[in-house]
């Protein structure tokens, strides 16, 4: 799964990485979580006879897919993720994979290890070589009982590979940018053409770093949560102790 991740880049590198012929300025994002809105690219307009501009369009969308059909959103699941193995078919994305394809910039993404009754240790999980990655992502247009409409968007998952499973079992899809064109085509690739891109990333692309339990809280926004660090064990529970007692004696009290 992906509940965190972060977009740190200049938005110039953003548009030149996603194809766009331009970004409003944006400052760097380092904890973006589920319901706060995050940048997606899609495919625009058919270009002009001639054009030289880019085909694509930048959304901003809340991070929480909402499908079309949904009457009382107090009552419906946060889609934060789809996976990507029945996306095609599950009703909560199927349209979405048909017709609304999106690419979302990142500069990395957070994954919790849980080890038994410990806290989890967050990770910090980064393209090996630097720069940005784009994960798959999905929109879907809802529009609510008072008339106005509102994009919302979700990020597709698959297996994790041998270098992240032993964090957590899921990972977002990771689209290369020699498949930006071919994601981003519904107007004449379906899905099933498109399937072959739902895949895990290669073992090598990511790095993880173990970072301190800053990034568990929403509020932390700054760089310093992606220092390296390590979240220590729980300190013992111990009981009180009666005053005057002789630490060489067991008590029951």
């Amino acid at each position: 799964m992906c509940g965190r991740f972060a977009l740190t880049a200049a938005p110039n590198q953003t548009a030149a990485f996603l194809g766009l012929a331009e970004l409003e300025d944006f400052p760097a994002r380092y904890n973006i979580a589920p319901t706060q809105p995050v940048l997606m690219a899609t495919a625009g307009a058919p270009r002009a006879p001639g054009s030289n501009l880019p085909d694509r369009q930048p959304m901003l969308v809340r991070w929480g897919l909402i499908p079309t059909w949904v009457k009382d959103t107090r009552e419906f699941p946060l889609l934060f993720n789809a996976r990507s193995e029945g996306a095609i078919e599950k009703a909560s994305f199927k349209a979405a994979m048909r017709h609304r394809r999106a690419l979302v910039p990142a500069s990395g993404f957070y994954e919790w290890r849980q080890s038994g009754g410990r806290k989890g240790q967050p990770y910090w999980i980064r393209p090996r070589h630097g720069g940005l990655v784009a994960f798959a992502g999905l929109i879907e247009t809802y529009a609510e009982p008072g008339g106005s409409e509102m994009d919302t968007g979700a990020i597709l998952t698959v297996n994790a590979n041998a270098a992240i499973a032993h964090i957590h079992d899921r990972m977002p899809v990771v689209i290369d940018p020699g498949d930006f064109a071919r994601w981003l085509d519904c107007r004449t690739l379906e899905p099933r053409d498109v399937a072959d891109l739902l895949r895990p990333a290669q073992p090598d692309f990511f790095e993880a770093v173990p970072v301190s339990d800053l990034v568990n809280k929403v509020a932390n926004t700054g760089p310093e949560i992606q220092q390296r660090g390590e979240v220590g064990p729980e300190p013992e529970k111990t009981g009180r102790r009666k005053p005057g007692a002789d630490d060489s004696q067991m008590t029951l009290f």
